[in-house]
């Protein structure tokens, strides 16, 4: 991974700030609470990158935070005492230097991209992505070797050894923990390449896994559990593949030339301008073995995906040679035919029932970004609205791919295969979890045409985690953050770049994490108190073709880890036809729609306070008791009802029955000091439903989807619940997610994998043009502790304020914080105040 270069600053404003720092510091030295009253304990903010050039005492350009560089009223103090200072105006001195820092944005900016060059610590550096030196010597090393025949990809046809993928090949989760928990040596690095052999009798797809790295002197196959091998025709498409079905649809379109340039205004054979494009569907054909793709044509403007002309056609490219390639059924507004020709024809007769389509642009492209319309309220939207920033610099850490915040650090990498992926995730040192990854997102749609009632989308089949497009400062993420590039060898002769492809940034939620008014009931109050709300943000997205997935990882100080979606993009939309609207919204005079479901498929492998789990869930009941202070009275109310999960199939909680509210991962033999087992819970945050009846063909190879949950021992066989292959084979899944529970094992004080899904029923609206919009669309799930400390553990955090009456009227306030007095650069110029009574008026 890469990063953004930085941006200089001025080192005599920083000087003039760090001289004010110094005297302030002196007089606080002897203030209460001060640091002359036992001591500073300095926050560890900062990282070994370049931090952003805020014009602050405690931070100097193009560094690290200076250690101990607090702020006048800052008082890191050893126990509960923080700074005590009574509400006043703000010292002359630094008021003038806070105007002089304001009047200097552009020379300072707050937008810095990250650069550091230190190496990622030895344990997070053996989950760290291939660097592009490994994957081009992969495939060198790999090219070279004759008996696997490899060659570019070239020529026209698809008999040919060809390299289709090279990733990380993490090391086994024995031989990690070994490393980061015994003191060994780190496991040796390898990676996982992906080869399609088209040039032999019995075409097939193998996986090896190649090393050592960075020099590789050898290959192994890999083996899919059950010793499956994967079928040609199971393989990913290659843009070698997509370049070959234009050419064969440029063919077949030819005698509908009339037909479409009549009827639409565009056409695909021999076009330079007004061109048509088209979306192909999956699975490819009803039947292992097949590949048989419906072709949807659309008319090539920006959105595309929004204009189709209602012309669909199946071909059938199951042969490796694309001379052997042909139509095998075509549909046009509601009508099958058997071929190309037998709509030209019908059509040049005029006993065809035609579309005939409005020209995209008028009035508007509707399709666009482009604004239009106003709002009735007359509220700006044409300035810029609120930004985060980050007044102190950035208080999280990033050494490579280790990313350390709060009592948080983990490891993380960008699978080329299946995206976002986190290793030895601890808080405070202690891990809770050795891997969260995505596995598989999927949507299973319904309709009237036949590309809409075929569409079933399994995207890992479409290199989820190789869509990874670059990320927009002050959009997709905001401009402060530190942004990441990754690489991909992904249908590829070599490396590629993909700029911004992570980004990661401290976010402010807009609401407490904690807080407390305590009234008095008299109009007045004893205190208040509260800490403020954030939480660092590792964020990613894919683009599946139409969708965008906006992937997020959030962590807060609390403990609390969150693993959220959010689904964006271009819906998949089909022609309109009358029978349309059971499948879904007629969306544009002759757009519809499609009705599907989301779901989206998590690996957890927890390791609460060790490697030994059980897995128990809890929810209530409720007893009818005799009341023990009033004879003869009753009571209802509710008790705790646990239920032990002792085998994988006890674990497996199904779609369609009561999740239990509390889904609890202990270690039995670790007590907090309450003497509860230490434990985290999962807590969905989604709506997921099933997408086919159980057992009915495609939906074999998405059986994870049969349950919100299912919990296994951890094998190393069980890597992952989907592949590459499911896609193009569900009827017999390379993965197939059932066999991981089929043998009931044992589950209590084991090494223990939670399975999670997510999801939601998306009934596409007229909102949903041009875009389906993040709100309301995105799921996930906590990870929460429970019982897992003896108290909050963002009691450590020093964002907390305090604020405590002087006297009976309320006219003093004695306020007590941790941190600067304010963040004028990015804030209102208004400092901290509070008064906190409710008088009469």
């Amino acid at each position: 991974m890469g990063m953004s270069g930085t941006f200089p600053c001025l080192s005599p404003l920083l000087s003039l700030l760090n001289l004010e720092f110094d005297r302030r510091k002196a007089i606080k030295s002897t203030a209460p609470g001060g640091e002359g009253v036992g001591g500073v304990v300095p926050l560890p903010i900062g990282t070994a990158a370049a931090e952003p050039c805020n014009p602050t005492p405690a931070l100097t350009c193009g560094g690290v935070e200076e250690p101990g560089g607090g702020e006048a009223g800052t008082g890191l103090g050893t126990g509960q005492s923080g700074t005590h200072r009574r509400l006043r105006p703000q010292v002359p001195g630094t008021m003038h230097l806070l105007r002089l820092a304001w009047a200097l944005p552009t020379l300072c900016l707050l937008v810095a991209h990250a650069d550091p060059t230190a190496a990622p610590p030895n344990g997070a550096s053996i989950f760290a992505d291939l660097t592009p030196a490994e994957l081009r010597a992969v495939r060198d090393f790999l090219r070279g070797r004759p008996e696997l025949g490899l060659s570019a990809r070239s020529g026209d046809t698809l008999a040919q050894n060809t390299l289709f993928l090279v990733e990380l090949l993490p090391p086994t989760k024995r031989a990690a923990l070994r490393h980061l928990d015994g003191g060994g040596p780190a496991p040796r690095r390898q990676a996982r390449a992906v080869i399609f052999f088209g040039a032999q009798a019995e075409p097939n797809v193998t996986e090896f896994a190649v090393g050592p790295l960075p020099r590789p002197r050898s290959y192994r196959p890999l083996r899919f559990k059950g010793g499956r091998a994967v079928p040609f025709a199971s393989r990913p498409m290659t843009m070698q593949e997509y370049d070959l079905l234009h050419h064969a649809l440029a063919a077949a379109t030819e005698p509908l030339y009339r037909l479409l340039r009549d009827t639409t205004g565009f056409w695909y054979h021999n076009c330079t301008q007004r061109c048509l494009t088209f979306s192909d569907i999956a699975p490819r054909g009803l039947a292992p073995g097949e590949r048989r793709t419906w072709l949807i044509l659309q008319r090539f403007v920006e959105g595309f995906f929004l204009h189709p002309v209602g012309l669909e056609l199946l071909l059938d490219h199951r042969d490796p040679d694309p001379r052997r390639w042909a139509v095998q059924s075509v549909w046009y507004n509601g009508q099958y035919f058997s071929s190309p020709q037998e709509l030209a024809e019908r059509y040049e007769r005029g006993t065809l029932a035609v579309a005939q389509l409005p020209d995209p642009a008028a009035p508007h492209l509707f399709s666009t970004y482009i604004p239009r319309g106003r709002f009735t309220t007359g509220t700006a939207t044409d300035v810029h609205g609120a930004k985060v920033c980050e007044p102190q610099g950035r208080r999280y850490r990033l050494r490579g791919n280790q990313l350390q915040y709060s009592g948080w650090s983990l490891a993380f990498r960008l699978r080329s295969s299946a995206g976002l992926q986190l290793f030895d995730v601890r808080f405070n040192g202690e891990r809770v979890a050795y891997e969260l990854s995505v596995q598989e997102a999927i949507a299973f749609y319904g309709g009237d045409t036949p590309a809409a009632m075929q569409t079933k989308y399994l995207d890992a089949g479409w290199g989820m985690g190789s869509v990874t497009y670059e990320l927009a400062p002050g959009i997709d993420c905001p401009e402060v953050s530190t942004f990441l590039d990754v690489h991909h060898l992904y249908d590829s002769e070599g490396p590629r770049r993909f700029r911004r492809a992570l980004c990661v940034f401290e976010l402010p939620t807009g609401v407490p994490l904690r807080r407390h008014f305590d009234s008095d009931f008299r109009g007045g109050f004893h205190f208040y108190a509260g800490l403020e709300g954030h939480a660092l943000v590792l964020r990613t997205t894919s683009t599946v073709y139409n969708y965008d997935y906006i992937w997020d990882v959030l962590l807060y100080p609390n403990g609390v880890l969150e693993a959220k979606v959010h689904a964006t993009g271009y819906i998949h939309a089909t022609f309109y036809t009358p029978r349309g609207r059971r499948y879904g919204s007629r969306v544009h005079s002759h757009v519809l729609g499609n009705v599907h479901t989301h779901l989206v498929h998590y690996k957890v492998d927890l390791d609460v306070a060790g490697t030994g789990n059980s897995f128990e869930t809890m929810d209530i009941s409720f007893e009818n008791v005799s009341n023990p202070w009033s004879p003869g009275a009753r009571v209802v109310q509710p008790w705790l009802r646990r239920q032990p999960r002792r085998t994988e199939r006890q674990a497996a909680l199904p779609l369609g029955a009561p999740l239990p509210r509390y889904l609890l991962f202990s270690n039995p033999r670790q007590r907090n000091r309450w003497g509860h087992a230490r434990a985290y819970r999962i807590q969905h945050r989604s709506h997921a439903g099933r997408v086919l009846p159980r057992g009915w063909k495609e939906e074999k190879g998405v059986a994870w989807g049969r349950y919100h949950l299912a919990v296994t021992r951890h094998r190393e066989s069980e890597a992952s619940s989907s592949s590459l292959y499911n896609q193009n084979n569900p009827w017999e899944p390379t993965v197939g997610f059932e066999s991981f529970i089929r043998n009931d094992e044992s589950i209590e004080n084991q090494d223990l994998v939670a399975w999670v899904t997510v999801g939601f029923l998306h009934v596409p609206h007229a909102e949903d043009i041009p875009n389906t919009a993040t709100p309301g669309n995105s799921v996930g799930f906590f990870l929460r502790p429970f019982n897992f400390f003896d108290e909050d553990p963002s009691v450590a955090s020093r964002s907390t304020v305090i604020v405590r009456p002087q006297d009976p009227n309320f006219t003093r306030l004695e306020v007590q914080r941790w941190t600067p007095d304010d963040a004028r650069l990015c804030m209102t110029p208004e400092p901290f105040s509070y008064n906190g009574t409710y008088w009469p008026v």
